[in-house]
C-alpha cells in the first residue's frame, strides 16, 4: 500500500527543487537553492511516496505575521492524486495564523481559491535585451557598510524583516547589487542575479520612477546583449509605465494571492518584486 509522508527538507534537498524548477521552465537563479533555504531553514518539505520525493513546496515565515509559499511543484507522474493538496494544507498549517501570500499561476487561480487564496493583482513578468549605456553618478554598487540602511529601506516595501536573507541576497556570488544615493540617504535598491538563462532583477525598490529607472539602467550597463528580467506588479502602474518605456515584453504573469487581506506595503516604490518564490 502507498504511503505519503511530509517531511521538513534537507538543505542539499533544496536543489532537487530548484532542478524540478528549471525542467518547469521557471528560470531559477544559480544561487537560490542556498539563498531561499537562509529566508527560513524550517520551511521547506518534501512530500515522499514510499521514501520517493513526489512534491516539493515552501512556506517561509517572515515574522510572526506574514509567510509566503512557493516552490511548489508535483512530479509529473503522480500530478492529479491529491498530494499537492495535502502539502498545500501542511504548509499552511505551518505558517499557523500568518497571513500568507503566494505567487500562483493563473490558470490554477481557482484551485487556489478553494484553500482560502484571494486574488488581488498580477505580477506580470517582463524581458528584453540589456541595451542600457548611461550610468547615473547617484547610482553606486551596494557594499557591507550600506546593508543596515537597505534592511531599514527594504522592510516597508516587502512587509516584513528579512535580514539573514537579504544580506546574503545582495552579496550573491556572480550577482551585481545597487542603490541610488541622494545627500547621502538611499533612496532605492535594485539587486540583480544570474539566472540558468539571462539575468533577473529584483528586488527594485525606489521611491520615485526616475530612480527606479537609473537603477535598472545601471544593472544593465555591464551585460548588454544579454536577457534581462522584471517581475512586475500591476497594482503600481508606474512599475507597469517603466517596464514598457523599456520596451520590455511580457512573457509570463502570475496572481498574487493572500489567505487574509492584502498586506500594507510601500507599494508605490515596488517596481520589481524580489522572486516568485519568496514574495
Amino acid at each position: 500500500m502507498s504511503e505519503f509522508t511530509i517531511r521538513p527538507m534537507l538543505a542539499d534537498e533544496l536543489k532537487i527543487a530548484i532542478d524540478w524548477a528549471a525542467r518547469e521552465g521557471w528560470n531559477p537563479g544559480l544561487n537560490d537553492a542556498e539563498l531561499f533555504y537562509l529566508a527560513d531553514p524550517n520551511g521547506f518539505f518534501v512530500g515522499e511516496l514510499n521514501g520517493e520525493i513526489v512534491a516539493v513546496g515552501s512556506a517561509v515565515t517572515y515574522d510572526h505575521t506574514y509567510a509566503f509559499c512557493g516552490l511548489y511543484i508535483v512530479a509529473p507522474k503522480h500530478r492529479g492524486k491529491g498530494y499537492g493538496v495535502t502539502l498545500t494544507n501542511h504548509r499552511l498549517a505551518y505558517c499557523g495564523d500568518r497571513n500568507v501570500g503566494i505567487d500562483g499561476v493563473l490558470e490554477n487561480v481557482e484551485i487556489y481559491k478553494r484553500v482560502g487564496y484571494v486574488p488581488y493583482y498580477q505580477n506580470k513578468r517582463f524581458q528584453k535585451l540589456a541595451n542600457a549605456t548611461a550610468l547615473s553618478a547617484q547610482v553606486i554598487d551596494v557594499t557591507k557598510e550600506y546593508t543596515p540602511h537597505l534592511l531599514a529601506y527594504d522592510k516597508p516595501c516587502f512587509g516584513a524583516a528579512r535580514e539573514q536573507f537579504l544580506a546574503a541576497w545582495l552579496s550573491q556570488p556572480q550577482g551585481k547589487s545597487v542603490c541610488f544615493l541622494q545627500n547621502g540617504e538611499i533612496k532605492g535598491y535594485a539587486v540583480r542575479r544570474k539566472c540558468q538563462e539571462g539575468y533577473k532583477v529584483g528586488p527594485l525598490f525606489a521611491d520615485s520612477p526616475d530612480i527606479a529607472l537609473s537603477l535598472f539602467q545601471a544593472l544593465q550597463v555591464d551585460i548588454q546583449g544579454e536577457q534581462i528580467i522584471l517581475d512586475v506588479p500591476e497594482n503600481n502602474p508606474q512599475a507597469i509605465s517603466l517596464a514598457e518605456s523599456e520596451r520590455m515584453d511580457v512573457v509570463f504573469a502570475t496572481m498574487r494571492m493572500y489567505q487574509k487581506t492584502i498586506p500594507a506595503t510601500a507599494r508605490d516604490k515596488i517596481y520589481g518584486i524580489t522572486t516568485f518564490e519568496l514574495g
